[in-house]
């Protein structure tokens, strides 16, 4: 799923410093009554969290007005919100906000950038992010895998190439896929794509290099971007277990054989290849891509490299061949 850090849905919200009292508060509640939380910084670093609700709640208790106003708003504040970065994904503070305790469940997620107050979340605004972010993935992925479709393989592509960081880009498809799907069924063929999608991500996931982008073309193509250029042992492994993989949608004998018996189209006999996998690799470690056409047509001529080997391959591409 296309990425969205949670710095780029930061709100603001009043701030105050620890040694301010307890009215400075109230006042500042008076003053933005849509402000639902006051966020107290010592410096720049965020401190604690006044929410409006508690507030109200410590002050009309029995005696809450003598023990707390006049006094400074550490002692009203709680000392330990959920803070969380603003390079943090809207997922994995999602899940976190979701894990407090009942009495914080709606408190602000405060936001920091390089450890220094950026603003804050409200889970209103979190929640509503996050179901638009849902039904988006269920309109833009691929409906078999899950995986993200061509709009966000689109916008994957132009944020790599614009970054100017090093890249690798994986292009997966299954050799003779359409000649299996013919003669096993659709049923078997979708069930060979999803095991491969399984495959690649089980295997760029663990990339040494960071992050990685996995999406479904369409059909048996697939497209993965990795950080960097460490891409020999994740392909050599993707290779080694699609071959294993495969054997179960063959019989025995067909796999001792290596091929099928099947009719072409004008129904001649033929000898039909099982099914194998083909990934063109292309980086910008010696040549620069400026368009994503101009990377995709270095992909499709990877992709022609591996087809002209038979079995599973991998290929990168290069500005000589």
């Amino acid at each position: 799923m296309f990425m969205i850090k949670i710095g780029d849905i930061a709100e603001d919200t009043p701030v105050i410093t620890g040694d301010v009292k307890t009215q400075a508060a109230g006042n500042l509640f008076a003053e933005q009554p849509d402000a639902q939380g006051i966020v107290v910084l010592n410096g720049s670093k965020p401190a604690g969290l006044v929410m409006r609700s508690r507030y109200n709640l410590k002050l009309s208790a029995k005696y809450g007005y003598d023990l707390f106003m006049g006094r400074p708003i550490e002692l009203i504040m709680d000392p330990c919100p959920l803070i969380v970065d603003s390079e943090d994904s809207l997922s994995e503070v999602s899940s976190l906000a979701m894990q407090r305790n009942q009495e914080h469940l709606y408190d602000y997620i405060i936001v920091t950038s390089s450890g220094n107050y950026s603003g804050i979340i409200s889970i209103k605004n979190l929640l509503t992010k996050f179901a638009e972010v849902q039904a988006n993935t269920a309109t833009w992925t691929n409906p078999l895998t899950g995986l993200p479709g061509n709009v966000l393989i689109e916008q994957k592509l132009t944020e790599t190439i614009s970054s100017g960081l090093p890249y690798s880009l994986l292009y997966a498809d299954i050799d003779r896929f359409k000649e299996y799907n013919d003669q096993f069924g659709f049923k078997l063929g979708d069930l060979l794509i999803k095991e491969t999608a399984n495959i690649l991500t089980k295997y760029t996931d663990i990339s040494p290099a960071g992050p990685t982008f996995l999406g479904h073309i369409g059909g048996d193509d697939f497209v993965a971007v990795l950080p960097g250029y460490e891409f020999e042992q994740i392909c050599n492994g993707i290779l080694h277990e699609f071959t294993v993989v495969s054997q179960k949608y063959y019989t025995e004998e067909d796999w001792r054989k290596g091929y099928t018996i099947g009719l072409t189209r004008s129904n001649q006999i033929e000898k039909i290849p099982l099914v194998s996998l083909s990934i063109a690799i292309v980086t910008n470690q010696f040549t620069t891509f400026l368009t994503t056409g101009d990377l995709s047509q270095a992909a499709a001529d990877a992709k022609k490299q591996c087809k002209s080997v038979p079995g599973s391959s991998w290929h990168i591409h290069s500005c000589f061949s």
